[in-house]
């Protein structure tokens, strides 16, 4: 019991230190200072974790100190846990029209776009719920189908059955494509001003083509320490050094 109420303590102590600091950040974003804002919605994420509310604050204050590297990186990392947030995506293509390249991305089927505004529509944790309660609706509908004793009822929930199975199943997929982006993560943005992209991993590679900062690029080689293979929108690929860039 003791031991309970020290933790419950702690908890509130911690949760009043969030409160405050959390309130002492949003007032620094009112008083338009919006370095000192950053600084604090940053310890704020050290402390508590990610978090797309804070994500999204912090990439706001460097979209106002026109770090606009910063601000995309920020702001990628808010729709990553939040994904159906219509604010964090308009904010994040408003950002990128502030940036340099302009990149083409390449022609895609169209199930594939389908497919991922599907998936994008919410987070994981929201496709599960959705998955448990059209599986709990399935269950209670097959009750019906076998205790029933109007054909109709019985059809009518065999087939009704038969659709949140299918849906169960969307929706279990979907929450595993969300966990999957959170836990792999492949996204990068460029930090540096500039950055070459080479053929080899080396610096005397040949030089592919430069990309500017708060560019996205896809991570598809993690494996070597100093250097990233790289891919971006339009499908062109090649060798990064990992310092200029920052993982999503």
């Amino acid at each position: 019991m003791r031991k309970f109420i020290i933790l419950a303590l702690v908890s509130l102590i911690a949760a009043q230190t969030y409160a405050v600091s959390k309130a002492q950040a949003d007032s620094a974003y009112v008083r338009e200072d919006y370095a000192a804002a950053a600084v604090l919605y940053d310890s704020l994420l050290t402390a508590e974790g990610p978090s797309s509310e804070i994500y999204y604050n912090l990439g706001n204050c460097y979209y106002k100190t026109d770090e606009i590297a910063k601000c995309v990186l920020n702001y990628e990392r808010a729709l990553l846990i939040a994904p159906g947030d219509d604010d964090i995506r308009f904010n994040l293509e408003l950002a990128r029209s502030k940036t340099i390249d302009r990149i083409i991305p390449h022609h895609e089927i169209f199930l594939v776009t389908w497919w991922r505004s599907l998936v994008n529509m919410t987070d994981a944790d929201t496709w599960g719920v959705y998955a448990v309660s059209a599986f709990v609706a399935m269950l209670l509908l097959l009750m019906f189908y076998l205790f029933a004793t109007s054909l109709w009822v019985q059809k009518t929930a065999f087939y009704s059955g038969a659709v949140l199975l299918v849906l169960c199943i969307l929706f279990n997929i979907c929450a595993w494509s969300q966990s999957d982006k959170q836990f792999n993560r492949t996204g990068a943005i460029v930090m540096s001003p500039s950055a070459v992209v080479r053929s080899t991993p080396s610096a005397s590679g040949t030089d592919l083509f430069v990309l500017h900062e708060g560019t996205r690029v896809e991570i598809l080689d993690d494996t070597m320490t100093e250097w990233k293979e790289v891919q971006i929108a339009d499908g062109k690929k090649g060798w990064i050094e990992k310092k200029v860039i920052s993982k999503i």
